[in-house]
């Protein structure tokens, strides 16, 4: 019995290992399809590549998944952009971004995903977010100033961020969330990595205005929620008025 859990167990890790790679793969694919092929010059796709190479997803599927998404050598992705709005249980505010070859199987999908919360419909929640860019970004100097780092970036805001938020985030160095103008996401990004900073996210993103209160019990539904609509290879991002 031992023996076949361990199978069983390792049978798990692959297959999350996989569902990680293939989100990995499709976010390299979305950021050239929004933002251009050239690396460099989009943010979000330089960013995306660097967490497929510390994935160990293979050059060759990467450059696919560039060229696929920039339309480069006659291959160009087929993938529509939708946003559903709902709530996860105990009324909690939730933005889903998918990003689709198949519109019908996806909203299937994510109406049976919200079982235990609330699709949205009339009612859109939208205006509990503010709609913004997002770059995550770590500096080896664990003494970093982030609130100068945030003003010469062009952040309208920041927040301190740590391993356990993000673990692309390596010990002791200094770490923080920036917040801009959507239009500034790319010029954030670039002034921190000419500035000896790591880039691990930068993105349009929902960001919370609320966040209501919520018992350990209230909090693991809520987590549990959420960690579903995440598994759902669709689903590209998942926003949410949780700290």
């Amino acid at each position: 019995m031992g023996r076949q859990w361990l199978h069983a167990k390792r049978a798990i890790v692959n297959l999350k290992k996989g569902q990680t790679v293939g989100k990995l793969v499709k976010e390299i694919t979305v950021a050239a399809k929004l933002g251009g092929a050239d690396v460099e010059a989009n943010a979000r796709l330089h960013a995306a590549v660097e967490k497929a190479k510390k994935a160990s997803v293979t050059r060759d599927v990467i450059e696919r998944a560039i060229n696929k998404g920039g339309g480069v050598g006659g291959d160009s992705a087929s993938l529509e952009h939708v946003v559903y709005e709902g709530y996860a249980p105990h009324k909690v505010p939730v933005v889903v971004e998918v990003m689709t070859d198949n519109h019908n199987r996806s909203a299937g999908d994510i109406r049976v995903l919200f079982k235990k919360g609330q699709l949205g419909g009339a009612n859109s929640n939208k205006f509990l977010f503010d709609h913004v860019g997002i770059v995550e970004a770590h500096h080896a100097d664990g003494a970093t100033d982030l609130e100068g780092a945030a003003i010469e970036a062009g952040a309208n805001n920041f927040e301190p961020i740590s391993p356990e938020q993000n673990d692309d985030i390596p010990a002791g160095h200094a770490a923080a969330r920036f917040l801009t103008d959507r239009a500034a996401v790319h010029a954030a990004a670039s002034w921190l990595k000419q500035h000896g900073w790591t880039v691990v996210t930068a993105e349009l993103g929902y960001v919370a205005k609320m966040h209501p209160e919520l018992d350990e019990t209230a909090r693991a539904e809520v987590g549990e929620f959420l960690q579903a609509l995440e598994d759902n290879d669709d689903v590209q991002r998942v926003w949410a008025a949780v700290k």
